[in-house]
């Protein structure tokens, strides 16, 4: 411990303890420091070093300028339409039919009108053995939007995304680093009905909930995206992704920025990585500083 570091409030160290990290010495760790060298010198990087990638499932809103504080991360392909090139397909599997008319169709509902077309959606086989869908939850005018793979079974019942351990672990997180659900902050899902027995949802569920991630971000409008695990990751960069070597990059979904960090549940399986996930979040917080804000 660095004692010439400042002590934590209480209630921030209860949290950090909790979530089974230490207070102190992860802010000074390898990776946030290198996030932090980087972010200083962001003024000598070319705009153009930014990897850029684009998913288009409906007619994108007005672009605003660049925001100067994008670290550069790896180049990546743009995004097809959707349908057309699925997240993780695999030789020889036919590519879902894309149905234009229904993506137009979500491209322009309302927020209720949407959560009603997800709720009635029969589009993929996960309806089937769903007991509701489950849309989305939080702030509407965020900041902050974190995407996350699907419902589990609690979500599934109470159709509210990252409830029970996972969500008590994301809300504690969250708190460490001065955010709360609901107030600036939205939570959604890749795919928005639980798959059977919890496994990753396949690359067809994902690419028929598409449209309605894309109009939930759309209304929302965030400053950034956070992709909680690698099929949220998938789902909005279209490409192979691994949590390991993504961490520490800014990809970008149109013109918002997306950090890449991992799944609360799978953080729950391997505590040894929650001082990973909050390096990210520090790295995330860093980055909305130099972002224009409203």
């Amino acid at each position: 411990m660095n004692p010439a570091l400042p002590a934590q409030p209480p209630r921030r160290a209860a949290i950090l303890r909790e979530i089974g990290l230490g207070p102190l010495w992860l802010l000074r760790s390898r990776d946030a420091a290198r996030a932090e060298a980087a972010l200083k010198a962001k003024a000598a990087l070319p705009a153009s070093s930014a990897a850029d990638v684009e998913i288009s499932p409906s007619a994108a809103r007005p672009q605003p300028a660049a925001p100067q504080a994008i670290l550069p991360g790896p180049q990546a392909p743009s995004r097809l339409q959707p349908s057309a090139v699925p997240a993780g397909a695999t030789a020889g599997k036919a590519a879902p039919q894309r149905d234009a008319g229904r993506e137009q169709r979500i491209a322009s509902l309302d927020w209720e009108g949407l959560e009603e077309e997800i709720r009635s959606c029969r589009a993929c086989v996960l309806c089937e053995r769903r007991k509701q869908a489950v849309p989305g939850v939080g702030d509407r005018n965020a900041q902050w939007m974190l995407v996350g793979e699907g419902p589990g079974a609690e979500e599934d019942l109470r159709g509210e995304p990252f409830v029970g351990q996972a969500g008590k672990l994301l809300d504690n997180m969250l708190a460490a680093v001065g955010l709360k659900r609901g107030e600036g902050v939205y939570i959604a899902n890749a795919v928005k009905c639980r798959p059977p027995h919890n496994r990753t949802p396949e690359s067809g569920e994902i690419d028929s909930c598409l449209p309605f991630l894309a109009r939930q971000i759309e209304l929302v409008q965030p400053k950034l995206l956070v992709a909680l695990g690698r099929p949220a990751a998938q789902a909005l960069l279209n490409m192979e992704v691994r949590i390991g070597a993504a961490r520490g990059h800014v990809f970008r979904y149109r013109d918002t920025p997306v950090l890449i960090t991992y799944h609360p549940a799978y953080l729950l399986r391997n505590p040894q990585d929650k001082s990973k996930a909050w390096e990210d979040l520090c790295f995330a917080r860093r980055i909305m500083g130099g972002l224009p804000q409203p």
